[in-house]
């Protein structure tokens, strides 16, 4: 894709992953792609807020020669040392060898562990300005969200803001805007971002927002560094930063199971009935078929989050303690839980279950239900009647 203009004088310079389908190693699977965005600032001073991973760093040099000639390049803003934004910087600075580098402090620091290079480096923190003549950039640190050198800028001139892996998704699109895209889809990935990404930061992420709104920065775009520009809805995607950020819940609930025989899928299925008899939506998955990026999207606004499995080798299965250690390093908010499964000559998978589920800080609500072998009738009423009770907990 060409470089696009977004806002008079600003432009889409980054590129687009269309087969991008693991990120962060094998722990998020972007199954829609995604794109490394960055821009270009043509002013006084030409300005490039946040490069692309190294592999497509030829093409976003393509992108901007269709604007500029590179080498004019002054300002390179780096918001965030992370490779996928990071990883073209040394190419860039072969092209643009006069530029200098705006950071934060412990961005600078990382750059330097990173890529070695004697280049000019200007730190900045909150409420610096960078003028780059009729319109200026104001920093933001944002540590933490996701990485401690994090930052934002924003072009009040334009009310721009650029909040690099704040309000991004993994989506791959030939369209930039979100009013050229689905906004079911948008939102869906846009979901899958913040679980699987920022949850563990949900209390700086609101109050990041909270300082955001303490400063009276009026915004009508969001300029990201994954996914699509929020041109119509920025508000909305803020909203519901917010509403994750707090760990507001619905009247839902997430079932993961595994089995072996069968018998602990009974088990579940009975459950699910009566959760669902108390009208609370519950999503189920076996976890060896499912996607666990999908599971812990559903918990991220579930209010009740129950984990079972058959005992195998008296503990319990290997990919239940998969998704229970994503949710240990998530750590999602206001969130209840119990476990259940069977066993057969011994048990083992609810203690353990129960345990990392207590890591996870999941307030468990119920005592762990057991059946030994195959469940029967009278267990399966048993079973109904657990998630009866749990259900009549979700609000």
């Amino acid at each position: 894709m060409s470089a696009k203009e977004i806002k008079k004088g600003v432009y889409w310079v980054g590129t687009v992953d269309w087969d991008l389908r693991q990120f962060h190693g094998p722990s998020y699977h972007t199954k829609r792609g995604t794109t490394y965005n960055s821009y270009l600032i043509v002013d006084e001073k030409i300005t490039l807020v946040d490069i692309v991973d190294a592999d497509f760093v030829d093409i976003m040099l393509n992108n901007i020669r269709e604007i500029v000639d590179p080498s004019k390049i002054d300002y390179v803003v780096v918001n965030h040392v992370e490779p996928d934004h990071s990883g073209g910087f040394p190419r860039l600075m072969e092209e643009a060898p006069n530029a200098k580098v705006y950071c934060s402090k412990k961005g600078k620091d990382a750059m330097l562990q990173h890529y070695f290079g004697d280049y000019s480096y200007e730190t900045v923190k909150t409420g610096d300005v960078l003028e780059l003549g009729n319109r200026s950039l104001k920093f933001i640190e944002a540590s933490m969200l996701h990485w401690p050198d994090s930052m934002f800028c924003y072009m009040e001139e334009e009310s721009l803001l650029f909040p690099n892996d704040a309000f991004g998704q993994h989506l791959a699109s030939s369209k930039i805007f979100d009013d050229e895209n689905d906004m079911c889809t948008i939102m869906e990935e846009a979901k899958r971002y913040y679980a699987n990404i920022l949850a563990p930061f949900s209390g700086l992420v609101v109050r990041k927002i909270d300082e955001i709104v303490k400063m009276g920065l009026k915004i009508d775009m969001i300029a990201p560094s994954h996914g699509l520009i929020w041109r119509s809805n920025p508000e909305k995607i803020i909203e519901k930063y917010m509403e994750w950020g707090k760990g507001e819940t619905t009247k839902k609930a997430v079932i993961a199971y595994d089995t072996m025989w069968n018998s602990t899928e009974r088990m579940a299925r009975a459950v699910v009935d009566g959760l669902s008899s108390e009208g609370v939506e519950t999503k189920f998955y076996r976890v060896s078929k499912s996607d666990v990026n999908d599971i812990t999207t559903d918990i991220l606004d579930a209010k009740a989050v129950l984990v079972a499995s058959s005992t195998i080798n008296n503990t319990m299965i290997p990919d239940v303690a998969y998704l229970l250690e994503e949710l240990i390093g998530l750590r999602f908010p206001k969130k209840i839980g119990a476990s259940f499964g069977s066993y057969g000559w011994g048990k083992g998978a609810v203690a353990s279950i129960e345990k990392r589920m207590k890591d996870a800080k999941i307030d468990i609500v119920k005592e762990g239900l057991e059946v030994k072998f195959v469940p029967t009738e009278e267990d399966l009423k048993a079973c109904y009647e657990f998630g009866k009770e749990i259900g009549k907990m979700i609000e």
